[in-house]
């Protein structure tokens, strides 16, 4: 499986840089929404990417595809706007243009990645809480994470105890 856009909520501040900068790559068209659910919660609403993608198993035309890095994306001269996609999607992401009578969602900035960049959203976030990566690093992340709080918490006990653990 190929890289995906992950969302770290403890770092997102809700500012919506990631939809401008969206926005601007995707011709004025945002592929990923954040939602304010509470005063402490976001969520966001972008494509996954997902390994067994429902919406690529529904589309009679067979007009969604993963291209080489794993992103699902869309043929849009053989999409015919059915929107079998959106409603088989968990996160309901693809959305219908009514001016072309196709379907649109997040490509992970395909133009962007052929010239290695990484997805506008990710490089604009200003407090890293979008991250572009494969399961796997983001394990290794989390797995960092983890073993520093340990490691912390460890050090906590030796000073409380007044010696080594």
């Amino acid at each position: 499986m190929g890289k995906r856009v992950f969302i770290d909520f403890r770092n997102c501040i809700g500012c919506r840089s990631c939809e401008i900068a969206c926005a601007r790559e995707h011709h004025g068209k945002a592929n990923i929404t954040l939602i304010e659910t509470s005063e402490l919660l976001m969520m966001s609403f972008n494509c996954r990417h997902c390994e067994n993608a429902p919406c690529m198993l529904v589309c009679p035309a067979r007009a969604l595809y993963r291209d080489e890095d794993g992103a699902v994306r869309i043929k849009y001269q053989e999409c015919i706007g059915c929107m079998f996609c959106s409603v088989a999607c968990p996160f309901g992401t693809p959305e219908f243009v009514p001016e072309l009578k196709i379907m649109v969602k997040c490509d992970l900035c395909s133009h962007r990645r052929d010239e290695d960049k990484l997805p506008a959203c990710v490089t604009t976030c200003p407090t890293d809480a979008l991250i572009f990566a494969s399961e796997e690093e983001i394990l290794q992340i989390k797995v960092k994470q983890n073993l520093a709080k340990v490691e912390e918490l460890a050090k906590k006990v030796e000073k409380i105890m007044g010696g080594t653990v």
